[in-house]
């Protein structure tokens, strides 16, 4: 059940951590997804609540949604005007050279027939930033702390394959796959509000990072 996975829950807000796995949208082949199941989310409420933002189906982590149309909005815009603060972690196949930085690398959308669409980096595309830090290694891969400062659709696994040199592992798209699925976990999240404490909430340690040789510190 959905009510098991809350980590936040006030008259305005809940926050979840979304299983790996599970979409926000509902896919096109009908299963299930978290605005499908949003039902199980009300508590009380007569209104189902609705995803502020978006995480891709494999990654896991902290997924608002707001319980009224007005909260959605005030979400929304903290949101567009750069005023919440994410942060994930990720496992990545190598090793990035140095310690910490930026990627400011643009995105665009390509597609074909053959292999469907993709993002990738491109010059002419919307801007997207990213920071990251190593936190640690193991053998031939990384922990990572990642701070993105734009939204984009795909943003962080490309930013890692590209900009990096070093994709998640276990991305199906980007990278080459793997036994313990994509490893990119949302593990926090702050939302600053006007009149009420700022939303400020940290997931669980994943269950796939231990799986894959990374225990929480």
């Amino acid at each position: 059940m959905l009510d098991d996975l809350v980590l936040f829950i006030d008259g305005e807000a809940i926050v979840l951590d979304k299983p790996a796995g599970l979409p926000v949208d509902p896919p096109r082949d009908g299963s299930p997804s978290i605005v499908g199941r949003a039902d199980e989310l009300r508590f009380t409420f007569q209104r189902e609540p609705t995803p502020v933002h978006r995480l891709d189906r494999d990654t896991s982590g902290c997924l608002l949604l707001a319980r009224n149309p007005k909260a959605h909005a005030r979400f929304q815009q903290a949101f567009e005007q750069g005023r919440v603060t994410k942060r994930y972690l990720a496992i990545l196949d190598g090793i990035p050279a140095g310690e910490s930085g930026e990627i400011d690398l643009p995105l665009a959308k390509v597609s074909t027939a053959e292999a469907g669409w993709r993002m990738v980096g491109d010059a002419k595309g919307k801007p997207a930033r990213t920071n990251w830090r190593v936190l640690r290694t193991v053998g031939d891969q990384a922990l990572i702390a990642l701070f993105p400062e734009t939204g984009r659709t795909h943003q962080i696994r490309v930013h890692m394959a590209e900009g990096l040199g070093c994709p998640v592992a276990g991305d199906p798209v980007y990278g080459r796959g793997g036994r313990h699925g994509m490893l990119l976990h949302a593990v926090g999240l702050m939302v600053p509000r006007d009149n009420k404490p700022a939303i400020d909430v940290t997931a669980p340690w994943p269950r796939s990072f231990v799986a894959a040789g990374f225990d929480e510190a």
